[in-house]
């Protein structure tokens, strides 16, 4: 089995709905995503993937909506507020924790077609959330 793996940064802000600790306040991250492709084979090149491939597709996923956004549940109460202002927003049927960005962006990889069996989301540089096949 082979495997190769991207990270891509970006940064973003969030809060959690009914979280009784600090997160429940509107906060940023830099985050990471770590993307992981598996196959049993490779390309006539030798490749899982062309990391390039993974940049163009995903990479401008992430860039395009969730970049310098606020990842908000659709129930947040500052919702309407933000856009109202022009803030730009992602609204996520989830609570946006590192646990769900993790999955959110395993799956539109997995959409794009990529062998992906992973992704594991820095938060900080000491916590990150991991959503496996």
């Amino acid at each position: 089995m082979h495997s190769v793996t991207r990270e891509i940064h970006f940064c973003y802000g969030h809060r959690l709905l009914n979280y009784p600790g600090k997160c429940r306040n509107l906060h940023g991250h830099n985050g990471i995503a770590v993307i992981t492709l598996e196959s049993d084979s490779l390309d006539d090149l030798g490749m899982v993937v062309d990391f390039s491939l993974l940049k163009a597709s995903i990479g401008v996923w992430i860039d395009t909506n969730l970049d310098h956004r606020m990842l908000l549940h659709r129930d947040d109460q500052a919702l309407a507020y933000l856009q109202g202002q022009g803030e730009p927003i992602f609204v996520m049927d989830i609570n946006p924790t590192a646990e769900n960005i993790a999955q959110l962006i395993f799956e539109k990889t997995r959409e794009a077609g990529f062998p992906v069996t992973e992704v594991k989301l820095w938060e900080t540089e000491s916590c990150h959330a991991t959503y496996r096949a």
